[in-house]
């Protein structure tokens, strides 16, 4: 059984939902990170770095980053269909944009929700990363073929982003980035999704 840890409203809400879609037997140990849980010790030994999601696998192990655990979950249960078959151009392409938005969308959120952790100015900081973050999204928005990233077949990239796009205002969102929004919309509406999706809007 895989052992999620993870909390509301963070990036362990793509993770929860590719193991809801791949069929795997997991659970959630939730980490309540505004009450700073992820600080603990005890959780430091399960994630050096302090930060949600951490994977627990059947073996015991423990893998961190969640962009890495939907390409390890992809490859473990590949009846699930959810990303090409590894060393192919497409599933090039797939772990292309999954890194793409790992390394700029999802970091730059992390410096407009707590800009006070990269220096002084604040405002200026979060500032900056708004306009960081939607460049990229712009550059996502002329990639999306439709529905989904790469067309009709949902992958991990998809869950991925849903989960990064749930950040942004919607009304902005579907403004600005319309196929980013109906991605997000349709990955959100799945059955295996939407109990997860509603948990983490709350």
């Amino acid at each position: 059984m895989y052992r999620l840890y993870g909390s509301l409203g963070s990036g362990s809400a793509a993770v929860e939902a590719a193991l809801a879609e791949t069929g795997a037997s997991y659970e959630v140990a939730v980490i309540d990170t505004k009450e700073d849980a992820h600080l603990s010790e005890t959780f430091r030994r399960i994630n050096p770095r302090q930060q949600v999601p951490a994977l627990q696998l059947p073996d015991g192990s423990v893998m961190t980053e969640g962009s890495a655990m939907l390409l390890h979950l992809a490859d473990a249960f590949p009846e699930a269909d959810l990303a090409p078959r590894p060393g192919t151009p497409a599933r090039a392409q797939h772990d292309r944009w999954l890194i793409f938005a790992a390394v700029n969308i999802y970091e730059g959120e992390l410096r407009h929700f707590y800009p006070d952790r990269y220096g002084e100015n604040a405002a200026s900081i979060a500032e900056t990363a708004v306009a960081y973050i939607e460049r990229h999204y712009g550059i996502l928005e002329d990639a999306i073929a439709g529905p989904f990233f790469f067309g009709d077949r949902i992958s991990m990239l998809d869950l991925y982003l849903w989960n990064l796009a749930t950040w942004m205002d919607p009304e902005r969102l579907a403004a600005r980035f319309p196929k980013v929004h109906a991605l997000m919309t349709g990955v959100r509406t799945r059955p295996l999704v939407a109990p997860i999706d509603a948990a983490h809007s709350e």
